[in-house]
C-alpha cells in the first residue's frame, strides 16, 4: 500500500471579497451568484490567474434557489479560471466559509491538490420565498395540465390566503425560537451587561473604521454595485447613542433584556473568497505567502436538551484543538472571535475562563483560559461589517492572514458559531 508523505504547509495567499452591504439596499438587485463571482474574479485579477487550473473550489451560501443547486461551479464559470476547475457546494450554516476553507486546506496538506479557492456568500435581499403547500399544489397541477382549460380550472381555486409567500426563517427548528432569542438565554445565564456589549460593539466599529482608514482592506477588497467600504460601518456611534436603543431579544426579561439592534449583527449581503495552495504553487508563480493554515476543528452542543447553549459549540472545538496543539490562549498574537452578537463573543471568552464550566462540559481539568482583549478582533468584526451568513469564514481569515503576514511564527486564533448549535475554530501562523 501507498504511504502517504507527511503532512505539508498549506499557506493563505491571499483573500478578496466584496464590500458588505445592509440588506435590501446596495445589492438588492444582485444575485448571490452575481457576489460571489465578483469576489471571485476579483480574486483571479489580484493574483494572475486567468487560465489557470486549480485544484478545486469549495464554498457556499445559507440561503440559496433551487436554480443555484450548483451554485459555486455555476460561478467559477463566470470568471476567467479555466472551466476544468473542479467546485463544489458547501453548507455548514455561519461557519459554511470556514468549514470550506479548512477542507481544502487539509486537501493541500495531504497533496491531494496543490491550490484552492475557499469562501462563500450570502444575501437576505435575495433570500428564496417559498409558497404556501396549498398555491404550490395548485400551480404543480396547473403545470401538469394537458388543455387550456384544465390548467384554468386548477387556477381557478387559488385564494388570497394561498398566495402570501413565506420568507427564510431564522428559528431553530428544533426550538421555535430565533438565534437572538438562544442569545438572550445565554447573556442571561452567564451575566453579561448591556455596557460590556455596547463597549464591544463599539471597539469593533472603532477598529473596522481604523482598519479602513489606513488602508488595511485595499488589497482585500474589490467594489461591487457601486459599493466601495462595508455600508454597516457606524464610525461616528457612541456608548451615548448606543445606550438609547431598546432591546430587541430577550424581552420577556423585562429591565435584564441587554441585546439591541446595535449590539447584534444586522442583516447583509456580501461575498468572500480565500486563495490557498503549497509552498511550491506560490514559490513557482512569486505569490505571497501570508500565513499557514495550520489546523482546524469542528465542534457542536445539545443546545435542545443540554445547558452549553446554542452559539456555545465553539468552546468545545478551542478546547480540542488548543489541547491537540499544546497551546494556550497566550500563544495567539491575534484572536478572531465572531461576531454573531455581542453577548456571543462574551459568553465564549467567559465560558473559557470559568473553570467549573471547563471541567463539565470541555473535559479539562480547569479554565482553558482568559484571551488579552486588546488582541481580539483588532480590525474590527462582524458587527461593524456585517455578517453574510457563509462569507464571514473567508473575511476573517484573509484579514487574519494579512495581519499575521511578516511575523514568522506568531499564531491567530479564529472561532465561528453557526446555527444548530454548531462552531468551528482555527489556527493560522504567519510567514
Amino acid at each position: 500500500m501507498h504511504t502517504v508523505d507527511a503532512p505539508r504547509d498549506a499557506v493563505i495567499i491571499g483573500g478578496n471579497r466584496i464590500p458588505f452591504a445592509r440588506a435590501h439596499k446596495a445589492y438588492a438587485g444582485a444575485s448571490t451568484q452575481d457576489m460571489l463571482t465578483s469576489a471571485l474574479n476579483g480574486l483571479v485579477a489580484r493574483f494572475a490567474l486567468q487560465g489557470e487550473q486549480l485544484g478545486a473550489v469549495a464554498g457556499g451560501a445559507v440561503l440559496k434557489h433551487p436554480k443555484n443547486f450548483n451554485l459555486v461551479r455555476e460561478s467559477l464559470l463566470g470568471t476567467p479560471l479555466d472551466p476544468r476547475t473542479p467546485a463544489h457546494d458547501v453548507q455548514m450554516a455561519c461557519a459554511t466559509g470556514m468549514e470550506a476553507i479548512g477542507s481544502l486546506a487539509d486537501k493541500i496538506r495531504l497533496g491531494r491538490i496543490d491550490s484552492a479557492v475557499g469562501g462563500g456568500v450570502d444575501s437576505i435581499s435575495d433570500a428564496p420565498l417559498v409558497v404556501s403547500d396549498a398555491l404550490r399544489g395548485i400551480l404543480m397541477e396547473a403545470n401538469r395540465a394537458k388543455t387550456p382549460g384544465q390548467r384554468l380550472k386548477a387556477l381557478a381555486r387559488i385564494r388570497p390566503g394561498h398566495l402570501a409567500p413565506q420568507a427564510p426563517g431564522v428559528d431553530e427548528p428544533r426550538t421555535g425560537m430565533s438565534m437572538g432569542e438562544h442569545m438572550a438565554v445565554t447573556a442571561h445565564r452567564w451575566g453579561i451587561t448591556r455596557a460590556e456589549q455596547d463597549e464591544l460593539a463599539l471597539a469593533s466599529h472603532q477598529n473596522l473604521a481604523a482598519a479602513w482608514d489606513r488602508g488595511f482592506f485595499d488589497d482585500l477588497v474589490t467594489p461591487f454595485r457601486r459599493v466601495a467600504k462595508d455600508d454597516n460601518l457606524r464610525p461616528d456611534s457612541t456608548l451615548e447613542k448606543l445606550s438609547t436603543l431598546s432591546p430587541v431579544f430577550g424581552r420577556d426579561l423585562g429591565e435584564e433584556a441587554t441585546m439591541t439592534a446595535a449590539n447584534s449583527t444586522a442583516l447583509t449581503d456580501g461575498a468572500a473568497t480565500v486563495l490557498l495552495g503549497s509552498e511550491e504553487f506560490a514559490e513557482s508563480r512569486d505569490l505571497p505567502q501570508l500565513a499557514t493554515f495550520v489546523d482546524h476543528e469542528l465542534a457542536a452542543t445539545d443546545f435542545v436538551d443540554g445547558a452549553e447553549g446554542l452559539l456555545m459549540a465553539p468552546t468545545r472545538a478551542a478546547a480540542r484543538m488548543l489541547t491537540r496543539h499544546g497551546l494556550t490562549f497566550d500563544d495567539f498574537e491575534y484572536v478572531e472571535i465572531h461576531e454573531a452578537f455581542a453577548s456571543t463573543v462574551l459568553a465564549q471568552m467567559k465560558a473559557w475562563e470559568d473553570a467549573e464550566y471547563c471541567r463539565e462540559h470541555l473535559g479539562l481539568d480547569g479554565a482553558l483560559g482568559r484571551i488579552d482583549r486588546s488582541r481580539l478582533n483588532v480590525d474590527g468584526s462582524s458587527l461593524a461589517a456585517g455578517h453574510p451568513f457563509a462569507a464571514t469564514g473567508g473575511r476573517i481569515v484573509a484579514s487574519l492572514a494579512k495581519r499575521l503576514h511578516g511575523k514568522p511564527g506568531k499564531l491567530g486564533f479564529i472561532s465561528v458559531c453557526a446555527a444548530g448549535g454548531q462552531g468551528i475554530t482555527a489556527i493560522l501562523e504567519g510567514r
